[in-house]
Protein backbone atom coordinates (compact mmCIF):
# COMPACT_ATOMS: atom_id res chain seq x y z
CA UNK A 1 0.00 0.00 0.00
CA UNK A 2 1.49 3.33 -1.11
CA UNK A 3 1.34 6.14 1.45
CA UNK A 4 3.12 8.74 -0.66
CA UNK A 5 0.90 11.37 -2.35
CA UNK A 6 1.19 14.60 -4.33
CA UNK A 7 -1.14 17.58 -4.30
CA UNK A 8 -2.98 17.52 -7.63
CA UNK A 9 -5.50 20.41 -7.64
CA UNK A 10 -5.55 20.71 -11.45
CA UNK A 11 -6.09 16.98 -11.95
CA UNK A 12 -8.79 17.02 -9.26
CA UNK A 13 -10.80 19.41 -11.42
CA UNK A 14 -11.02 16.76 -14.11
CA UNK A 15 -13.06 14.63 -11.71
CA UNK A 16 -15.60 17.37 -11.07
CA UNK A 17 -17.56 17.07 -14.32
CA UNK A 18 -20.49 14.75 -15.12
CA UNK A 19 -18.38 12.19 -17.00
CA UNK A 20 -16.03 9.47 -15.72
CA UNK A 21 -12.42 10.69 -15.48
CA UNK A 22 -9.17 8.85 -16.15
CA UNK A 23 -7.82 10.62 -13.06
CA UNK A 24 -10.14 8.58 -10.83
CA UNK A 25 -8.77 5.37 -12.32
CA UNK A 26 -5.17 6.48 -11.84
CA UNK A 27 -5.85 7.41 -8.22
CA UNK A 28 -7.30 3.97 -7.64
CA UNK A 29 -4.13 2.36 -9.02
CA UNK A 30 -2.01 4.76 -6.97
CA UNK A 31 -3.26 3.20 -3.75
CA UNK A 32 -1.04 0.19 -4.46
CA UNK A 33 1.48 1.48 -7.01
CA UNK A 34 4.05 4.13 -6.08
CA UNK A 35 4.87 4.39 -9.81
CA UNK A 36 1.36 5.75 -10.43
CA UNK A 37 1.63 8.14 -7.47
CA UNK A 38 4.61 9.83 -9.11
CA UNK A 39 2.93 9.58 -12.51
CA UNK A 40 0.08 11.72 -11.17
CA UNK A 41 2.61 14.12 -9.65
CA UNK A 42 4.46 14.48 -12.97
CA UNK A 43 1.21 14.99 -14.89
CA UNK A 44 0.15 17.73 -12.46
CA UNK A 45 3.58 19.32 -12.92
CA UNK A 46 3.13 19.18 -16.70
CA UNK A 47 -0.26 20.90 -16.42
CA UNK A 48 1.29 23.67 -14.33
CA UNK A 49 4.30 24.23 -16.61
CA UNK A 50 2.41 23.41 -19.86
CA UNK A 51 5.22 21.17 -20.95
CA UNK A 52 5.68 17.45 -21.49
CA UNK A 53 8.63 15.71 -19.87
CA UNK A 54 8.73 12.31 -21.52
CA UNK A 55 11.57 11.43 -23.87
CA UNK A 56 12.34 8.34 -25.92
CA UNK A 57 15.25 5.96 -25.77
CA UNK A 58 15.83 2.25 -26.21
CA UNK A 59 13.94 -0.58 -24.57
CA UNK A 60 13.14 -4.00 -26.00
CA UNK A 61 12.94 -7.71 -25.34
CA UNK A 62 15.35 -10.38 -26.60
CA UNK A 63 15.04 -11.05 -30.33
CA UNK A 64 12.73 -8.12 -31.10
CA UNK A 65 13.55 -4.75 -32.63
CA UNK A 66 10.16 -3.17 -31.93
CA UNK A 67 7.06 -3.52 -29.81
CA UNK A 68 8.08 -1.44 -26.79
CA UNK A 69 7.46 2.30 -26.63
CA UNK A 70 10.19 3.68 -24.33
CA UNK A 71 9.31 6.55 -22.04
CA UNK A 72 11.94 8.09 -19.76
CA UNK A 73 11.19 11.08 -17.55
CA UNK A 74 13.25 14.25 -17.89
CA UNK A 75 12.38 15.19 -14.30
CA UNK A 76 13.18 11.85 -12.68
CA UNK A 77 14.73 13.60 -9.67
CA UNK A 78 11.32 15.07 -8.78
CA UNK A 79 9.32 11.89 -9.45
CA UNK A 80 11.74 8.94 -9.20
CA UNK A 81 9.14 6.15 -9.06
CA UNK A 82 7.88 7.03 -12.55
CA UNK A 83 11.26 7.78 -14.11
CA UNK A 84 10.58 4.88 -16.52
CA UNK A 85 7.06 4.33 -17.81
CA UNK A 86 7.39 2.13 -20.89
CA UNK A 87 4.48 0.72 -22.90
CA UNK A 88 4.46 -2.85 -24.20
CA UNK A 89 2.33 -3.36 -27.30
CA UNK A 90 0.68 -6.79 -27.55
CA UNK A 91 -1.12 -8.10 -30.63
CA UNK A 92 -4.74 -9.07 -29.96
CA UNK A 93 -6.47 -12.02 -31.56
CA UNK A 94 -8.21 -11.34 -34.93
CA UNK A 95 -11.65 -9.89 -34.27
CA UNK A 96 -10.48 -9.05 -30.73
CA UNK A 97 -11.96 -12.21 -29.26
CA UNK A 98 -11.03 -12.75 -25.61
CA UNK A 99 -12.19 -15.02 -22.85
CA UNK A 100 -12.73 -13.56 -19.39
CA UNK A 101 -10.05 -15.96 -18.13
CA UNK A 102 -7.45 -14.50 -20.53
CA UNK A 103 -8.35 -10.95 -19.53
CA UNK A 104 -7.94 -11.80 -15.84
CA UNK A 105 -4.53 -13.32 -16.56
CA UNK A 106 -3.48 -10.16 -18.40
CA UNK A 107 -4.51 -8.10 -15.37
CA UNK A 108 -2.61 -10.39 -12.99
CA UNK A 109 0.56 -10.20 -15.10
CA UNK A 110 0.43 -6.43 -15.33
CA UNK A 111 -0.29 -5.91 -11.65
CA UNK A 112 2.76 -8.06 -10.95
CA UNK A 113 5.21 -6.49 -13.41
CA UNK A 114 3.76 -3.09 -14.34
CA UNK A 115 1.54 -0.24 -13.24
CA UNK A 116 -1.74 -2.10 -13.69
CA UNK A 117 -2.81 0.37 -16.39
CA UNK A 118 -4.09 -1.40 -19.54
CA UNK A 119 -5.65 0.22 -22.63
CA UNK A 120 -7.86 -1.83 -24.97
CA UNK A 121 -6.92 -0.86 -27.66
CA UNK A 122 -4.47 1.63 -29.17
CA UNK A 123 -5.04 3.10 -32.64
CA UNK A 124 -3.02 0.25 -34.13
CA UNK A 125 -5.24 -2.24 -32.32
CA UNK A 126 -2.69 -3.31 -29.73
CA UNK A 127 -3.33 -4.24 -26.14
CA UNK A 128 -1.39 -1.42 -24.47
CA UNK A 129 0.31 -2.48 -21.25
CA UNK A 130 1.29 0.96 -19.97
CA UNK A 131 3.83 1.67 -17.27
CA UNK A 132 6.77 -0.67 -16.92
CA UNK A 133 10.39 -0.33 -15.89
CA UNK A 134 13.21 -1.45 -18.18
CA UNK A 135 14.06 -4.18 -15.68
CA UNK A 136 10.57 -5.75 -15.80
CA UNK A 137 9.87 -5.63 -19.57
CA UNK A 138 11.32 -9.05 -20.38
CA UNK A 139 9.63 -10.84 -17.49
CA UNK A 140 6.26 -9.28 -18.32
CA UNK A 141 6.50 -10.19 -21.99
CA UNK A 142 7.61 -13.75 -21.24
CA UNK A 143 4.46 -14.37 -19.20
CA UNK A 144 2.22 -12.74 -21.84
CA UNK A 145 3.93 -14.83 -24.51
CA UNK A 146 3.14 -17.99 -22.55
CA UNK A 147 -0.56 -17.05 -22.88
CA UNK A 148 -0.13 -17.27 -26.66
CA UNK A 149 0.19 -13.55 -27.43
CA UNK A 150 3.02 -11.88 -29.33
CA UNK A 151 4.56 -8.43 -29.38
CA UNK A 152 2.91 -5.80 -31.57
CA UNK A 153 4.55 -3.39 -33.99
CA UNK A 154 6.28 -0.12 -33.18
CA UNK A 155 8.58 2.20 -35.09
CA UNK A 156 9.12 2.12 -38.89
CA UNK A 157 7.57 -1.32 -39.31
CA UNK A 158 4.44 -3.18 -40.28
CA UNK A 159 2.10 -2.44 -37.41
CA UNK A 160 -0.41 -4.65 -35.65
CA UNK A 161 -3.39 -5.45 -37.87
CA UNK A 162 -7.02 -4.98 -36.88
CA UNK A 163 -10.14 -6.85 -37.96
CA UNK A 164 -13.80 -6.50 -37.05
CA UNK A 165 -15.83 -9.18 -35.29
CA UNK A 166 -17.08 -10.12 -38.77
CA UNK A 167 -18.09 -13.72 -39.49
CA UNK A 168 -18.39 -14.52 -35.79
CA UNK A 169 -21.38 -12.28 -35.08
CA UNK A 170 -22.21 -9.92 -37.96
CA UNK A 171 -24.71 -10.77 -40.70
CA UNK A 172 -23.21 -8.07 -42.96
CA UNK A 173 -19.84 -9.85 -43.20
CA UNK A 174 -18.76 -10.43 -46.81
CA UNK A 175 -15.59 -12.49 -46.23
CA UNK A 176 -13.63 -14.27 -43.53
CA UNK A 177 -11.95 -11.32 -41.83
CA UNK A 178 -10.30 -13.42 -39.15
CA UNK A 179 -8.58 -15.67 -41.68
CA UNK A 180 -7.47 -12.72 -43.83
CA UNK A 181 -6.03 -11.04 -40.73
CA UNK A 182 -4.25 -14.22 -39.68
CA UNK A 183 -2.81 -14.94 -43.14
CA UNK A 184 -1.35 -11.44 -43.36
CA UNK A 185 -0.06 -11.56 -39.78
CA UNK A 186 1.76 -14.84 -40.33
CA UNK A 187 3.41 -13.64 -43.54
CA UNK A 188 4.54 -10.23 -42.25
CA UNK A 189 5.61 -11.15 -38.73
CA UNK A 190 9.27 -10.41 -39.43
CA UNK A 191 8.35 -6.96 -40.76
CA UNK A 192 6.44 -6.32 -37.53
CA UNK A 193 9.24 -7.25 -35.14
CA UNK A 194 12.24 -5.85 -37.01
CA UNK A 195 11.63 -2.26 -38.16
CA UNK A 196 13.23 -1.65 -41.58
CA UNK A 197 10.71 0.48 -43.52
CA UNK A 198 10.46 4.22 -44.32
CA UNK A 199 7.72 4.56 -41.68
CA UNK A 200 4.75 2.59 -40.35
CA UNK A 201 2.46 0.43 -42.49
CA UNK A 202 -0.97 -0.72 -41.31
CA UNK A 203 -3.37 -3.40 -42.53
CA UNK A 204 -7.02 -3.28 -41.47
CA UNK A 205 -9.87 -5.66 -42.28
CA UNK A 206 -13.54 -4.65 -42.28
CA UNK A 207 -16.25 -7.08 -43.29
CA UNK A 208 -18.47 -4.56 -45.07
CA UNK A 209 -18.68 -0.90 -46.06
CA UNK A 210 -19.73 0.09 -42.53
CA UNK A 211 -15.97 -0.18 -41.96
CA UNK A 212 -16.03 -0.70 -38.21
CA UNK A 213 -12.20 -0.75 -38.22
CA UNK A 214 -11.93 2.71 -39.85
CA UNK A 215 -9.75 1.00 -42.44
CA UNK A 216 -10.31 3.57 -45.20
CA UNK A 217 -9.07 6.42 -43.01
CA UNK A 218 -6.52 4.60 -40.87
CA UNK A 219 -4.69 1.96 -42.91
CA UNK A 220 -2.12 1.84 -45.67
CA UNK A 221 -3.88 -1.24 -47.06
CA UNK A 222 -7.60 -1.58 -46.34
CA UNK A 223 -9.48 -4.79 -47.09
CA UNK A 224 -13.19 -3.97 -47.21
CA UNK A 225 -15.98 -6.49 -47.67
CA UNK A 226 -18.41 -5.92 -50.56
CA UNK A 227 -20.58 -7.72 -53.14
CA UNK A 228 -21.05 -7.40 -56.89
CA UNK A 229 -24.52 -8.82 -57.52
CA UNK A 230 -27.91 -7.51 -56.36
CA UNK A 231 -28.89 -6.61 -52.81
CA UNK A 232 -31.01 -9.40 -51.35
CA UNK A 233 -34.55 -8.13 -50.71
CA UNK A 234 -37.13 -9.90 -48.56
CA UNK A 235 -40.34 -8.21 -49.72
CA UNK A 236 -42.40 -9.69 -46.88
CA UNK A 237 -40.06 -8.08 -44.33
CA UNK A 238 -40.15 -4.82 -46.32
CA UNK A 239 -43.92 -4.77 -45.91
CA UNK A 240 -43.62 -5.58 -42.20
CA UNK A 241 -41.15 -2.72 -41.78
CA UNK A 242 -43.41 -0.25 -43.62
CA UNK A 243 -46.40 -1.40 -41.57
CA UNK A 244 -44.49 -0.95 -38.31
CA UNK A 245 -42.82 2.38 -39.14
CA UNK A 246 -45.17 3.96 -41.69
CA UNK A 247 -44.54 4.99 -45.30
CA UNK A 248 -43.49 8.51 -44.32
CA UNK A 249 -40.75 7.17 -42.05
CA UNK A 250 -39.45 4.79 -44.72
CA UNK A 251 -39.43 7.48 -47.40
CA UNK A 252 -37.73 10.05 -45.15
CA UNK A 253 -35.19 7.72 -43.55
CA UNK A 254 -34.42 5.18 -46.25
CA UNK A 255 -35.57 6.12 -49.74
CA UNK A 256 -34.52 9.77 -49.83
CA UNK A 257 -31.22 9.07 -48.05
CA UNK A 258 -29.91 6.79 -50.77
CA UNK A 259 -27.01 8.80 -52.24
CA UNK A 260 -27.72 7.67 -55.82
CA UNK A 261 -31.55 7.50 -55.58
CA UNK A 262 -31.43 3.80 -56.33
CA UNK A 263 -34.44 2.93 -54.12
CA UNK A 264 -38.15 3.17 -54.92
CA UNK A 265 -41.00 2.34 -52.52
CA UNK A 266 -43.93 1.07 -54.58
CA UNK A 267 -47.60 1.69 -53.78
CA UNK A 268 -47.97 -1.90 -52.62
CA UNK A 269 -45.18 -1.32 -50.04
CA UNK A 270 -42.58 -3.37 -51.91
CA UNK A 271 -39.08 -2.07 -52.64
CA UNK A 272 -37.37 -1.74 -56.00
CA UNK A 273 -33.57 -1.46 -56.07
CA UNK A 274 -31.68 -0.05 -59.05
CA UNK A 275 -28.62 -2.21 -58.42
CA UNK A 276 -26.62 -0.69 -61.29
CA UNK A 277 -26.59 2.61 -59.41
CA UNK A 278 -26.16 1.17 -55.91
CA UNK A 279 -22.86 2.30 -54.38
CA UNK A 280 -23.17 -0.15 -51.47
CA UNK A 281 -23.06 2.49 -48.76
CA UNK A 282 -24.94 0.11 -46.40
CA UNK A 283 -27.43 2.73 -45.15
CA UNK A 284 -30.59 0.98 -46.30
CA UNK A 285 -29.28 -2.39 -45.07
CA UNK A 286 -28.43 -0.90 -41.67
CA UNK A 287 -31.94 0.56 -41.26
CA UNK A 288 -33.90 -2.39 -42.70
CA UNK A 289 -31.71 -5.22 -41.47
CA UNK A 290 -34.31 -7.99 -41.74
CA UNK A 291 -35.56 -6.86 -45.13
CA UNK A 292 -32.25 -6.19 -46.88
CA UNK A 293 -28.87 -7.89 -46.85
CA UNK A 294 -25.68 -7.89 -48.96
CA UNK A 295 -25.69 -9.85 -52.21
CA UNK A 296 -24.54 -13.45 -52.51
CA UNK A 297 -21.50 -12.84 -54.79
CA UNK A 298 -19.27 -11.50 -52.04
CA UNK A 299 -15.63 -10.49 -51.92
CA UNK A 300 -13.45 -7.50 -51.06
CA UNK A 301 -12.44 -4.10 -52.32
CA UNK A 302 -8.83 -3.18 -51.56
CA UNK A 303 -7.70 0.39 -50.96
CA UNK A 304 -4.24 1.83 -50.38
CA UNK A 305 -2.87 4.98 -48.80
CA UNK A 306 -5.18 5.86 -45.94
CA UNK A 307 -3.66 7.65 -42.93
CA UNK A 308 -4.13 10.33 -40.31
CA UNK A 309 -2.39 13.70 -40.22
CA UNK A 310 1.34 13.81 -40.84
CA UNK A 311 3.14 15.64 -43.65
CA UNK A 312 0.27 16.43 -46.00
CA UNK A 313 -2.82 15.98 -43.85
CA UNK A 314 -5.40 13.23 -43.64
CA UNK A 315 -5.79 10.89 -46.62
CA UNK A 316 -8.53 8.41 -47.43
CA UNK A 317 -7.57 5.13 -49.06
CA UNK A 318 -7.69 4.95 -52.88
CA UNK A 319 -9.25 1.92 -54.58
CA UNK A 320 -6.59 -0.21 -56.26
CA UNK A 321 -8.58 -3.47 -56.58
CA UNK A 322 -12.31 -2.82 -57.10
CA UNK A 323 -13.32 -6.43 -56.43
CA UNK A 324 -11.68 -9.76 -55.76
CA UNK A 325 -12.98 -13.01 -54.33
CA UNK A 326 -11.51 -14.04 -51.00
CA UNK A 327 -12.52 -17.64 -50.41
CA UNK A 328 -9.91 -20.16 -51.61
CA UNK A 329 -6.32 -20.69 -50.50
CA UNK A 330 -5.20 -19.10 -53.79
CA UNK A 331 -7.33 -16.02 -53.08
CA UNK A 332 -5.69 -15.49 -49.70
CA UNK A 333 -2.26 -16.08 -51.22
CA UNK A 334 -3.00 -13.33 -53.77
CA UNK A 335 -4.00 -10.98 -50.94
CA UNK A 336 -0.70 -11.59 -49.15
CA UNK A 337 1.25 -11.18 -52.40
CA UNK A 338 -0.46 -7.85 -53.12
CA UNK A 339 0.43 -6.63 -49.63
CA UNK A 340 4.03 -7.71 -50.18
CA UNK A 341 4.17 -5.89 -53.56
CA UNK A 342 2.83 -2.67 -52.04
CA UNK A 343 5.29 -2.76 -49.13
CA UNK A 344 8.26 -3.54 -51.35
CA UNK A 345 7.41 -0.77 -53.83
CA UNK A 346 6.91 1.73 -51.00
CA UNK A 347 10.11 0.61 -49.23
CA UNK A 348 12.04 1.22 -52.44
CA UNK A 349 10.41 4.51 -53.46
CA UNK A 350 9.20 6.09 -50.21
CA UNK A 351 11.11 8.83 -48.47
CA UNK A 352 12.14 8.61 -44.84
CA UNK A 353 9.19 9.12 -42.51
CA UNK A 354 6.78 9.06 -45.47
CA UNK A 355 3.60 6.99 -45.35
CA UNK A 356 2.50 4.97 -48.37
CA UNK A 357 -0.36 7.39 -49.13
CA UNK A 358 2.01 10.33 -49.10
CA UNK A 359 4.25 8.54 -51.57
CA UNK A 360 1.26 7.93 -53.86
CA UNK A 361 0.39 11.64 -53.69
CA UNK A 362 3.97 12.55 -54.53
CA UNK A 363 4.62 10.17 -57.43
CA UNK A 364 1.04 9.91 -58.75
CA UNK A 365 -1.43 7.03 -58.74
CA UNK A 366 -0.51 6.01 -62.31
CA UNK A 367 3.12 5.40 -61.37
CA UNK A 368 2.06 3.49 -58.25
CA UNK A 369 -0.28 1.21 -60.22
CA UNK A 370 2.34 0.69 -62.91
CA UNK A 371 4.87 -0.29 -60.27
CA UNK A 372 2.44 -2.91 -58.92
CA UNK A 373 1.47 -4.14 -62.39
CA UNK A 374 -2.21 -3.25 -61.87
CA UNK A 375 -4.37 -2.04 -64.78
CA UNK A 376 -6.09 1.33 -64.39
CA UNK A 377 -9.83 1.03 -63.71
CA UNK A 378 -12.58 3.72 -63.59
CA UNK A 379 -13.41 2.61 -60.04
CA UNK A 380 -10.07 4.06 -58.95
CA UNK A 381 -11.20 7.65 -59.65
CA UNK A 382 -10.86 9.60 -56.41
CA UNK A 383 -13.37 12.28 -57.39
CA UNK A 384 -15.49 12.60 -60.55
CA UNK A 385 -15.04 15.55 -62.88
CA UNK A 386 -17.13 18.59 -62.04
CA UNK A 387 -16.60 20.07 -65.53
CA UNK A 388 -18.45 17.99 -68.17
CA UNK A 389 -16.47 19.40 -71.12
CA UNK A 390 -13.97 16.87 -72.47
CA UNK A 391 -12.08 17.21 -75.75
CA UNK A 392 -12.08 13.88 -77.56
CA UNK A 393 -10.10 14.81 -80.66
CA UNK A 394 -6.85 12.89 -80.71
CA UNK A 395 -8.13 10.07 -78.48
CA UNK A 396 -8.00 7.49 -81.29
CA UNK A 397 -4.40 8.38 -82.10
CA UNK A 398 -3.46 8.10 -78.42
CA UNK A 399 -5.12 4.68 -78.10
CA UNK A 400 -3.25 3.47 -81.19
CA UNK A 401 0.03 4.79 -79.77
CA UNK A 402 -0.50 2.99 -76.42
CA UNK A 403 -1.36 -0.28 -78.15
CA UNK A 404 1.76 -0.02 -80.28
CA UNK A 405 3.89 0.73 -77.24
CA UNK A 406 2.53 -2.32 -75.41
CA UNK A 407 3.05 -4.56 -78.42
CA UNK A 408 6.61 -3.36 -79.06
Amino acid sequence: MSKKTHDTPMLDQLESGPWPSFVTGLKRLAKDKEMVVDLLGQLEHSYKTRKGYWKGGTASVIGYGGGVIPRFSEIAEKFPASKEFHTIRIMPAPGMHYTSDILRKFCDIWEKHGSGLIALHGQSGDIMLQGCTTENIQAAFDEVNELGFDMGGAGPAVRTSMSCVGHARCEHSCYDEGRAHREVLNNFIDDIHRPALPYKFKFKFSGCANDCMNSIQRSDMAVLGTWRDDIQVNQAEVKNFVKAKGREYVINNVITRCPTRALTLRNDDTLDVDNRNCVKCMHCINVMTRALSPGKDRGVTILAGGKRTLKIGDLMGTVIVPFMKLESDDDFAKLVELGRSIIEFWAENGLEHERCGEMIERIGLNNFLEGLGIEVDPNMVNHPRTNPYVRMDGWDDEVARLKQAKAG
